[in-house]
């Protein structure tokens, strides 16, 4: 078929998309409907941590669609039950509530937060957030956020949000008032540009929170399931929060997201969460799949060598054009490009079959399958390299 054959104007415009349609991909790569290949370094926004198609989601998916897709959340199903006990037991949280993106298990945690505060804290509501971050597209999750433009975009907001610096801890203590119940950060801000919080931060806010007596929630939506390296990206500041949100690579690349709390955090009352698709057995049986292989210490290590090897050939580059650097975790980098020419160079890309992705005008970001092999890491240097030539000119 020609692009101009498939029915796109049935879609909702939400997006700028190219004349591109993908029919199937294989671990990095991707075709379209003219057969051309892509190498892709954004997979789903890091949703893809196995690549495009792994035989564990495959199988997954074929063997438990034979079994029991959904027999609806109001009773327990064998495979949300095995779920959620392994990643309670690979974490340090003791419940778990499974939901179909990062921003529903976003705006599950708020929920919490506040049903957590008006139980057993006065009624405090307040959440303290950070400038350029991101926690999704519901209201109070666009509210929590901030990123630049969304305190207008569907006003009004969702009150309660007070937004601190990030690695400012002044920033935060100045925001804490009788009305403060917790504070909600992303251990890297992907959309900002990839900022990682550093391990003294962290640090210092856990120890902050808890002698104010606050919560601690990391969104983990982009960083968890071993996309820096360990399981989970708080593990590398050697601290517990009090809630985690999961989401992206956890489904390998199916709808699948998650709440997660400790014992003592875990104060819905009947009634107050819920929802038609979440822990549905389908999703909870890809999700095991995906934990099998991510989950090994070696794959992690993998991960980890992998992640060095990609910020040291950013680095490289960074060297050779003149630019900003590297910056990141694991496999979730960032390279400042000194200029706003970020979306040209992904344009570029992509006519030459690479898939990169510009969170901010002036930055790279490259998130690809937690199981990409050096030689695409290799091409992908190559291709971006050729990319920002061109779009210097």
């Amino acid at each position: 078929m020609q692009f101009q054959d498939y029915p796109v104007s049935s879609l909702m415009n939400i997006a700028a998309r190219p004349e591109i349609v993908f029919t199937h991909g294989e671990g990095s790569w991707l075709v379209d409907h003219t057969g051309k290949r892509y190498l892709d370094f954004v997979q789903g926004w890091a949703v893809n941590c196995l690549g495009h198609n792994p035989p564990a989601v495959v199988d997954a998916l074929a063997r438990q669609s034979r079994k029991l897709i959904n027999p609806s959340p109001a009773f327990y199903n064998e495979e949300a039950l095995a779920f959620a006990k392994r990643l309670t037991d690979q974490s340090c949280f003791q419940r778990v509530f499974f939901t179909n993106s990062g921003a529903e298990a976003n705006e599950g945690a708020i929920k919490l937060a506040r049903r957590w505060g008006r139980k057993l804290k006065g009624g405090a509501y307040e959440i303290i957030t950070f400038d350029r971050a991101f926690h999704g597209r519901t209201l109070a999750t666009m509210s929590a956020s901030g990123k630049p433009g969304w305190d207008t975009l569907f006003a009004p907001q969702v009150p309660g949000f007070p937004k601190a610096t990030l690695n400012d801890l002044d920033s935060v203590e100045k925001l804490i008032g009788p009305n403060t119940v917790g504070v909600m950060l992303e251990p890297v801000q992907g959309e900002a540009g990839v900022y990682p919080a550093t391990v003294e931060f962290m640090q210092a806010l856990r120890k902050l929170t808890r002698e104010r007596g606050l919560l601690l929630i990391v969104d983990e939506v982009q960083t968890g399931v071993g996309r820096t390296g360990k399981l989970f990206a708080y593990e590398h500041s050697g601290i517990e929060p009090d809630i985690m949100t999961l989401g992206k690579g956890i489904g390998g690349g199916v709808p699948l997201a998650a709440l997660l709390s400790r014992e003592d955090v875990s104060v819905f009352e009947y009634g107050d969460q819920g929802g038609t698709y979440n822990g549905n057995p389908l999703m909870c049986a890809v999700g095991s799949a995906v934990l099998d292989v991510v989950s090994d210490p070696a794959f992690l290590e993998s991960v980890r060598q992998t992640g060095d090897y990609l910020s040291g050939r950013l680095t490289d580059l960074s060297t050779r054009l003149g630019l900003q650097g590297d910056r990141g975790a694991g496999l979730l980098r960032a390279l400042d490009l000194g200029a706003d020419i970020g979306a040209k160079v992904v344009e570029i890309a992509r006519d030459d079959g690479l898939l990169i992705n510009s969170p901010r005008p002036a930055t790279l970001r490259f998130m690809s399958a937690l199981n990409v092999s050096r030689d695409e890491i290799d091409r992908m240097i190559d291709g971006t390299e050729r990319a920002i030539a061109i779009a210097r000119k």
